[in-house]
């Protein structure tokens, strides 16, 4: 089967939910070909379904190395680190991507549950609100994150 092939198979199972199967496939390629920008996306998309973060974080720090203008990269891998426990990184992370993050209402968001996690109550509804200011959207899923239990009256 062909690199297309495969890729476009990982693809449906991952789109089933049936991640493994979609690891299984992306397995069956020759090394150099597993390291490629769009096989890794792959893989991190199957990690992630699997919840498997340790696994995920490593292979977006991969992703953020090749590719360290695209700020995706970045906010995935700072999710894993902090679902692996591991905040901390995560908001290092998350601050070491590239500029184009901070127009960006999903990083702001982020950062404020990294930050709230780590005792940082002033920084984290700082972010959170500026979260807000961009995308109204992010005041009703803030309600409901347990990251951000606790953080009081949202504007």
């Amino acid at each position: 089967m062909g690199m297309t092939k495969t890729l476009q198979a990982a693809s449906g199972w991952i789109e089933l939910g049936i991640a493994d199967e979609a690891l299984n496939e992306l397995k069956k390629l020759p090394m150099d070909v597993q390291m490629q920008r769009e096989v890794l996306e792959l893989k991190l998309a199957a990690q992630m379904v699997n919840q498997a973060w340790n696994s995920a974080a490593d292979t977006a720090h991969l992703l953020c190395l090749k590719a360290s203008d695209e700020p995706v990269f970045f906010l995935r891998a700072a999710f894993c680190l902090h679902e692996t426990g591991d905040t901390l990184a995560a908001c290092n992370w998350l601050l070491r991507g590239p500029k184009t993050l901070f127009d960006m209402a999903i990083f702001h968001y982020n950062l404020a549950c990294y930050l709230w996690t780590l005792g940082e109550a002033k920084r984290a509804r700082s972010h959170l609100q500026q979260a807000i200011t961009m995308d109204e959207s992010f005041l009703e899923a803030a309600r409901d994150d347990r990251d951000l239990a606790g953080i009081g009256p949202l504007a």
